[in-house]
């Protein structure tokens, strides 16, 4: 076989990294490269782009180490079985190329995950000195993400927790059932006991040490995960009732939700066809409900007896039609917490409702200013000189909602 340069390997390592969707940099604290004196400040093959949570976009260079891999996963392309191109990154290759994307602007930061190759702590090994070398050879101030292997020794974890912004864990599917059938090499438990072990070390750096008073840099942007969508028949309600479970256990900062797609050579206990992505999008606003309004996981899909998500609607909005008897809610009266329930309504128009009510009564056109879309919120409110009337008990509510939102995304 022929050898491959590197950017041969770029374009093969960053094709397979793409159905990783763990990518983000939400939380980690800035390095000041100023006070390293490191490099960089702040499209191509291999950039892709994640958001941040006050909507800057940062790009980040997001390659695989290599695509060979020991383990079989049924939906994974990389799979051992599978008949792909593979390549593999030296540690050198993978330093030079940041370096290189980084001086250049092109990126600020790097993601990187990897097939295991040989065995998990070889793999993660060089991912660590991946990272090492980074910081304490090129001054590396940008953000990194890793990948991590759960099978990998716990010095080799907490090495990367040193040098990383963000560590990541893969659950790869919603329910222990399907991992054992679907990757049978993998085990549920262990990836279970990394994740508590990363939760109990970040945990214990964020405290202040007794003899300098400050706060050990550890993976400042916490930890994440991603489920794979639609590879078995797990229904929304059992995915999100295993997302709640990480939030409360480990203490996530973000449940990321990949669509299942189909791989060639397929195995025949997959599905034939991919999922609809409006389900993937609709998990993430349910996420977002359970994350950020108070929403528990088993009420957003109370009254759906399938236990999916509605994929016409989204979810707030659908649990409102299910609960019209809460509603109007008054918008000079309400708390915090009713106030989030109102479809339309999101947590910054929230709090500049709380603070604009201290001083004046609020009317329709004035909740029309703060939100985007008022054909939404106006037949859940109450305000100064409105009230829905009969509008709220319209058999045709759902109807004229999704049509009135519709026309208004035309313009």
């Amino acid at each position: 076989m022929a050898l491959l340069n590197t950017r041969e390997k770029l374009a093969i390592l960053s094709d397979a990294a793409k159905y990783d969707a763990s990518c983000a940099s939400s939380g980690a604290e800035k390095r000041d490269s100023r006070k390293t004196g490191g490099i960089g400040s702040t499209e191509g093959m291999g950039i892709c782009h994640s958001y941040a949570p006050d909507g800057r976009c940062i790009s980040l260079l997001k390659i695989l180490l290599t695509n060979f891999c020991i383990y079989d996963c049924s939906y994974c392309i990389n799979r051992s079985s599978s008949n792909v191109r593979r390549a593999r990154f030296t540690v050198d290759e993978v330093v030079k190329l940041t370096v290189a994307f980084y001086k250049r602007n092109y990126i600020e930061g790097l993601f990187l995950s990897s097939g295991v190759i040989r065995s998990p702590d070889e793999t993660m090994a060089e991912l660590v000195e991946v990272a090492r070398r980074l910081r304490e050879q090129e001054n590396f101030g940008g953000y990194i993400h890793l990948k991590t292997i759960p099978e990998c020794s716990q010095d080799l974890l907490d090495a990367a927790g040193r040098y990383a912004d963000r560590l990541s864990i893969n659950v790869e599917l919603p329910t222990d059932e399907g991992v054992k059938k679907l990757a049978p090499e993998k085990r549920p438990e262990t990836i279970r006991l990394s994740m508590a072990a990363l939760r109990s070390k970040i945990e214990e750096k964020s405290e202040p040490t007794l003899r300098t008073k400050r706060r050990q840099r550890f993976a400042t942007g916490g930890q994440s995960t991603q489920m794979i969508v639609g590879a078995d028949a797990t229904p929304d309600a059992g995915i999100l009732q295993t997302s709640a479970r990480l939030y409360g256990s480990y203490r996530l900062r973000r449940v990321y939700y990949s669509a299942f797609s189909p791989i060639p050579d397929a195995s025949s206990s997959l599905p034939l066809k991919k999922p609809p992505l409006m389900r993937e999008h609709r998990l993430y606003q349910a996420d977002w409900l359970m994350r950020f309004y108070g929403f528990a996981q088993d009420e957003i899909l109370d009254g759906r007896p399938d236990g999916m998500l509605d994929l016409e609607i989204d979810p707030k909005l659908a649990w409102a039609l299910r609960h019209r008897a809460i509603f109007p809610v008054d918008v000079n009266r309400a708390d915090r917490e009713t106030l989030l329930r109102v479809p339309g309504l999101g947590a910054k128009v929230v709090a500049r409702i709380l603070e604009t009510r201290w001083h004046r009564r609020l009317r329709l056109e004035d909740i029309g200013r703060l939100c985007h879309s008022l054909a939404k919120v106006r037949p859940f409110i109450t305000a100064e000189g409105w009230s829905p009337g009969g509008l709220t008990d319209q058999p045709a509510l759902r109807e004229k909602i999704v049509s009135s939102c519709e026309q208004l995304s035309l313009f």
